[in-house]
């Protein structure tokens, strides 16, 4: 699939040594737009792919965003895209310097098109230093924009923005690896705050399917048999990078009482979206049971509920018919050591 660039620059904020605890930070802006070439095209399709693949959060603007006002002004072409790039880094570096986390990197902005959907992409990448061996066979230190891995990033879809002006999905930003203070930087820089929360989404949505078994008197083997179903429609979707659509998933779902799916979830309090960003480990809950503690961990199939997995409520013990081939090999050679 191409990726279609329409505006891009590049600007790098460097943070200098300081006496004092206070962190300093410079801004280093390029005095013009990149031109679009193959390169640029290719750099921004990697970072997009390397995007998708993040666990995103969602967010929207608040009333006050000073970034939200700034990109307003380009979109309504009262500025032009390299002086809202110019706000938008001393917007950073200014929020930035609040944190002692900050370090230098390069501040990627660029309005793409992809699959007929304009997006805004901004994200502060890390420099990597490494060696190159040039055409004479000598090697050079060299340094390069680390596209494979970076967490201070968001994307705003101007498409769904423009088109929904209540969606709370427009905006999405990673949900970076050392804890909240990444996200939280980013978003106090946006000035926004979260949205869509995928996970509760996911949550209600696993509590509706049930209830709407409940409701349509099926028994264990009848629930678990639709709750399959909608895990390997989930599963589907996720393979294929898409959302979870609440309509298509219906139509995959036998009526119950007279109504479907759809009907039932929009007439109960479940608050669910028309789409929905699944989350693997939510979903999960749908085809199997786990959990861990006491140095125990157990993962099993819920369809095996019993059948090879009997659980006796009252004496709070599982019976196990059928060990798994290789626990099995382990507990046998287990017991001829003891002997």
């Amino acid at each position: 699939m191409s990726i279609a660039v329409n505006q891009i620059v590049l600007h790098q904020i460097i943070k200098n040594p300081t006496e004092t605890d206070q962190i300093a930070l410079e801004s280093v802006l390029r005095e013009a737009l990149l031109p679009i070439t193959p390169e640029v095209e290719q750099l921004m399709l990697e970072l997009h792919q390397v995007y998708q693949s993040k666990a995103k959060g969602y967010g929207i603007f608040k009333a006050q965003s000073v970034f939200a006002q700034a990109l307003n002004r380009l979109l309504e072409k009262e500025t032009d895209f390299l002086s809202f790039s110019y706000q938008s880094t001393q917007l950073l570096a200014a929020e930035l310097s609040k944190y002692p986390f900050a370090e230098s990197g390069t501040f990627v902005l660029c309005q793409y098109n992809f699959l007929a959907t304009d997006y805004l992409f901004i994200a502060l990448l890390d420099s990597r230093v490494s060696m190159l061996v040039d055409d004479k066979l000598d090697i050079h230190r060299t340094q390069y924009l680390n596209i494979n891995q970076f967490d201070i990033a968001a994307r705003i879809n101007l498409t769904d923005l423009h088109i929904n002006a209540n969606s709370d999905r427009y905006l999405t930003f990673i949900k970076g690896r050392v804890g909240r203070k990444i996200s939280d930087f980013f978003m106090d820089f946006l000035g926004a705050e979260e949205g869509l929360n995928p996970k509760v989404q996911n949550q209600c949505l696993l509590q509706a399917v049930s209830d709407y078994c409940e409701q349509g008197e099926l028994n264990s083997e009848q629930t678990q048999a639709v709750k399959k179903h909608v895990f390997d429609y989930c599963k589907g979707q996720i393979n294929s990078g898409d959302e979870i659509e609440l309509r298509e998933l219906s139509e995959e779902l036998p009526t119950l009482n007279e109504r479907s799916f759809v009907e039932f979830a929009q007439q109960q309090d479940y608050d669910l979206a028309e789409q929905i960003p699944p989350v693997p480990a939510t979903l999960k809950a749908l085809a199997k049971f786990s959990g861990s503690g006491k140095g125990v961990t157990l993962s099993f199939d819920a369809e095996l509920i019993n059948h090879r997995i009997i659980w006796d409520e009252q004496n709070d013990t599982i019976t196990i018919k059928g060990l798994p081939a290789n626990l099995r090999d382990q507990l046998q050679r287990n017991l001829k050591n003891q002997n």
